[in-house]
């Protein structure tokens, strides 16, 4: 008899929206990412992943907007990740990490490198960026 191997397919669960490049839009991402963890039961990770989603959206509202056009919000959780992207269509403004104590810029990167696992920018197609966080799931 010829046994063939069982192979389990990771579940992967993901949400992904276009939202105003306005703050209005910003506060909107934030409440549709916590009450998207909420219907994946992930609300052990909602408060983190609320800032770091509130984080992101604010930088792309106010360095990331061109009028007319929108940003991006997307959650992905697999095994033992989560992972939020927030995309916005000026690829030429790359996020910098302030400094602590720095000017008033670039400290919400600081508050996403403190809660998140790893972050980072990935650029286009031209004219986007998508700035990512990553939380751990376990």
């Amino acid at each position: 008899m010829n046994e063939e191997p069982t192979q389990l397919l990771a579940s992967v669960r993901q949400f992904g929206i276009q939202l105003s490049a306005t703050r209005r839009g910003a506060r909107l991402a934030r409440l549709l990412a916590v009450e998207q963890l909420r219907s994946w039961d992930l609300v052990y990770v909602a408060e983190p992943a609320a800032q770091i989603v509130a984080e992101l959206a604010a930088n792309a509202v106010t360095h990331g907007h061109v009028s007319g056009r929108d940003f991006h919000l997307a959650l992905s959780a697999q095994e033992d990740v989560l992972r939020i992207e927030v995309t916005d269509t000026r690829g030429d403004r790359l996020p910098r990490r302030a400094s602590p104590g720095a000017a008033e810029s670039g400290r919400g990167l600081l508050i996403v490198e403190g809660l998140a696992r790893g972050w980072g920018v990935r650029t286009g197609p031209v004219p986007r960026k998508t700035v990512w966080a990553e939380l751990a799931l376990n």
